[in-house]
């Protein structure tokens, strides 16, 4: 398969077929070709991109983004995720304030949320993480590299596949509604 974009992937309840057919990954948002420049020369600069920032991922921009994932130790997923993207010092508000995308990425299911996760709703995330001593930091509303790892050790701890991602079972295991995680926790 060839990756004619890149996508910041996140997270955020989809239902019906297309958590049943990707339930790892939830959110989708796709990058600007400026946004794709930056994440390009962040790889170039960790000597992992050799090519020209151009803002066309391709298969050389997949590959480094692959070997950058490994070298630092995070889930060699292909895929920007929010951790990808502290890491290389790349906020998500910034990478999306690049400018406006041309619609979903080539494969990516229209079904998928195109909506980041609402502040009440990571507040209500780092709540019960916290609650369950898998987070210490601040109850922000603001999804990081904290809320990240909080979330992969809350779902090593409860048996789930460490994504980083709040899906479906792992919304159930934090106590929350699945289908609105910014409801009043009961």
């Amino acid at each position: 398969m060839r990756h004619h974009g890149l996508i910041l992937a996140g997270l955020l309840m989809a239902g019906g077929a297309a958590a049943q057919q990707a339930p790892s990954l939830l959110y989708t948002q796709p990058l600007a070709p400026a946004a794709v420049a930056q994440v390009q020369e962040r790889l170039r600069q960790a000597g992992n991109y050799s090519g020209r920032p151009d803002g066309v991922w391709g298969p050389d921009s997949q590959s480094a983004l692959e070997r950058f994932q490994q070298s630092r130790g995070l889930q060699a997923t292909g895929q920007l995720n929010q951790a990808t993207a502290a890491t290389l010092g790349l906020g998500p508000s910034e990478l999306l304030a690049a400018g406006p995308t041309a619609g979903p990425a080539p494969g990516t299911p229209a079904a998928l949320a195109t909506d980041p996760l609402s502040p009440p709703a990571v507040r209500n995330i780092q709540t019960r993480l916290r609650a369950m001593n898998f987070y210490r930091g601040p109850v922000d509303g603001a999804w990081g590299a904290g809320t990240q790892s909080a979330i992969e050790r809350f779902q090593q701890g409860r048996g789930l596949q460490a994504t980083g991602q709040v899906n479906p079972a792992t919304a159930a295991a934090l106590g929350l509604d699945p289908n609105n995680l910014a409801a009043p926790v009961r």
